[in-house]
């Protein structure tokens, strides 16, 4: 029997993917709202499909992705986000998802995409050439790719204005250790300040 596990921090969101999930014949679904969530019910339920955001509390997707791996647990991962797939589509194909999908598709998208999942293909959209990018795009989007996955992650979260401490709280590192990311990260992308990395992020679509 099909059973699926959604991993979005909206509740419109995961209703609106059961609707989807429901129609393609899934009659077990469970649902979290954060990443921390993910593994223990992964263990719990053996779902044959997860759908995950990546923009979620406490742990990431791509976190939550590599926690998957690291633990040996088998289940197919489909990504459901509104990142910019540029930056992030082939990082979630490393980190071992089968399909990425934007939120600014129709459900028709995420519909075809499960289906293609669960049928053994993998589901990833084409990218635009980096040739239309000015040059200046393309050396940043040269330093975006440069970036650890949680490098990446912890740019995101400064861009959004998060203090060092919460950041930490949430990743369960210590304040030191993001500041020491804080610090690699304005030298990586030649910033001077989180107002310059916030800028940086915007032009390039990840917030």
């Amino acid at each position: 029997m099909k059973s699926a596990l959604i991993v979005d921090d909206h509740p419109v969101v995961r209703a609106a993917i059961i609707i989807v999930l429901q129609r393609l014949g899934f009659k077990i679904i469970h649902e979290a709202s954060s990443g921390n969530e993910v593994l223990s019910l992964i263990r719990e339920h053996n779902p044959s499909l997860v759908i995950l955001d990546l923009r979620l509390p406490v742990l990431d997707g791509l976190e939550v992705m590599v926690r998957i791996r690291t633990n040996n647990l088998h289940c197919k991962v489909l990504v459901f986000s509104s990142h910019e797939p540029l930056f992030y589509q082939e990082r979630c194909r490393r980190a071992g998802a089968l399909a990425y999908v934007t939120k600014t598709n129709k459900l028709e998208e995420l519909s075809r995409a499960i289906s293609g999942v669960m049928s053994g293909y993998s589901y990833f959209c084409a990218l635009a050439d980096s040739g239309v990018m000015s040059p200046a795009q393309l050396t940043e989007k040269q330093m975006i790719e440069q970036l650890s996955d949680r490098e990446l992650s912890i740019f995101v979260q400064l861009a959004q204005g998060k203090l060092n401490k919460t950041i930490a709280e949430e990743m369960h590192l210590s304040h030191k250790t993001i500041s020491t990311y804080k610090t690699r990260l304005m030298k990586k992308l030649g910033v001077r300040s989180v107002v310059h990395l916030r800028g940086f992020a915007l032009r390039n679509h990840l917030l």
